[in-house]
């Protein structure tokens, strides 16, 4: 080889290696500006909340560094612009099967709800669907399979307007996974292996994105909270888990749930994709049979990760000691019109009625433990046993209660038998006495059937037994 061609290979590779070098620092230093920002998921399923104007306010506040929507509401979008906050919007799931098979949607997605408000807006993630792979019908499925075209054509459409600074992504939760304990064992379930979670590691691997996850120790803990210690769950313990495979010491549940899914992208041959907590935190309260959900807890989790999370140099976990995790707390509001147990609606941290901090949080992480007010002492951390009836919210007005009530004795003619006229609960007659036995009587009848005591936010649960000599209301026994 000629000696000048070869000095002149030497000078291109160390060239194309400086280059290289200076691409990976790059990224490098966008990971670590985003994980040092902690997020806030900014929900409004609830008929109680601040105005957009308020809220972004309230986000402000609380020193949140990144914002996540769960739309692209164009007024949220232009309230945020020139506020200093990264911001996060989401392609909604029933969006995807047309993006998916069309660029031209993809393209007027982008006009529509970027292309307005980047790049005074700060937009830094599109997170298309939220948690689809949750969902198993005909038409979910389908969703399945627009997923990684859909985010393709997003890509495609924000590179085409010039725009490379904007990641694209999906959130999933833990339940992509068919085992995650120990967490070596980490493995994606069969049917969404090969039709999803292969290509959706390959596009994150070649788009250098996250695999955003929503990931919430409570649910796990309390499955056996008798077993399971709260400690180790809250950042709080001494003891510690070895994975009997990989010899990888565990001080907390989050970094065994966060290597769990490690090790299945890893299985896949992705062992290098970015992982971003897309959704954690702990309900500030709920149900009575929802052991643990309490306000001292829920601030003891989101304290100690948020001083997790914004280490420096940033801890990782064991499977990854020293990479930075962008997070985003869930959430800014209890949203009281969200479905499901009580827990479902008390995730907030601040009380939409008055704005201010349901527990004080320093999203910076600089605020030492000690500096924090005292908090009230939970009585839920064990299971709590006896009865529990489900009786009418005391503000519910009377024809509300009469189309719940309506539903609630349509179901069985056994449910509201002792409604009846000259019956032993007919009297006194008033909507909410009749709704309270409904509701008690349904709960108790078709509670095994996934049944809640919430009726639309109309009932709420009671350990104070509503009935009296006469009139015995039935109860669930825990």
């Amino acid at each position: 080889m000629d000696s000048s061609f070869a000095l002149f290979l030497f000078t291109l590779l160390v060239l194309s290696s400086s280059c290289c070098l200076a691409i990976s620092s790059q990224n490098n230093r966008t990971v670590l500006a985003l994980a040092s920002r902690i997020g806030i998921n900014y929900g409004r399923l609830g008929n109680n909340l601040p105005s957009p104007y308020q809220s972004i306010n309230l986000i402000k506040s609380i020193k949140a560094g990144h914002v996540k929507l769960y739309d692209a509401d164009p007024e949220t979008l232009t309230l945020l612009s020139n506020t200093n906050l990264y911001v996060t919007i989401m392609v909604p799931n029933d969006q995807i099967i047309s993006i998916g098979s069309d660029q031209a949607a993809s393209d007027n997605w982008i006009a529509n709800n970027v292309l307005p408000y980047y790049p005074q807006t700060r937009i830094r993630f599109v997170l298309v669907g939220n948690e689809i792979l949750s969902y198993s019908s005909y038409q979910d499925k389908q969703i399945w399979a627009n997923l990684v075209p859909a985010m393709r054509k997003i890509v495609n459409s924000l590179r085409a307007r010039g725009i490379h600074n904007i990641k694209v992504g999906t959130p999933l939760a833990m339940d992509v996974l068919r085992s995650s304990f120990p967490p070596s064992s980490g493995t994606f379930r069969e049917e969404i292996t090969a039709p999803v979670m292969l290509p959706l590691l390959k596009f994150l691997n070649g788009t250098n994105s996250f695999f955003f996850l929503d990931v919430y120790p409570y649910f796990p803990w309390s499955t056996d909270p008798v077993n399971n210690h709260l400690d180790f769950a809250l950042f709080e313990s001494n003891s510690t888990y070895t994975d009997p495979k990989t010899g990888l010491v565990y001080t907390n549940l989050l970094d065994q749930m966060l290597d769990s899914v490690i090790f299945a992208m890893t299985k896949l041959g992705y062992p290098n994709i970015r992982l971003a907590i897309s959704e954690t935190g702990w309900p500030n309260s709920g149900d009575i049979d929802e052991t643990g959900a309490n306000v001292l807890n829920a601030a003891t989790y989101n304290r100690n990760l948020i001083k997790k999370m914004t280490a420096n140099p940033p801890l990782g976990t064991p499977a990854r000691r020293g990479s930075p995790i962008p997070t985003f707390l869930f959430s800014l509001f209890n949203e009281n019109q969200k479905p499901g147990s009580g827990t479902e609606r008390h995730w907030g941290i601040v009380n939409p009625a008055d704005g201010k901090p349901i527990y004080e949080i320093d999203f910076t992480g600089t605020r030492p433990a000690s500096s924090f007010g005292s908090l009230p002492k939970p009585s839920n951390n064990v299971p709590f046993k006896g009865n529990v009836w489900c009786v009418a919210v005391e503000e519910a007005s009377e024809a509300e209660l009469g189309q719940a009530l309506n539903f609630a004795c349509g179901r069985s003619n056994e449910t509201c038998a002792a409604l009846a006229p000259g019956r032993e609960c007919y009297e006194p007659i008033s909507v909410t006495w009749h709704a309270s036995y409904a509701f008690s009587s349904y709960w108790s009848q078709f509670r095994n059937q996934s049944s809640r005591c919430f009726f639309n936010g109309l009932a709420r649960e009671t350990t104070t037994n509503p009935g009296n000599e006469r009139c015995k209301f039935p109860s669930v026994t825990l």
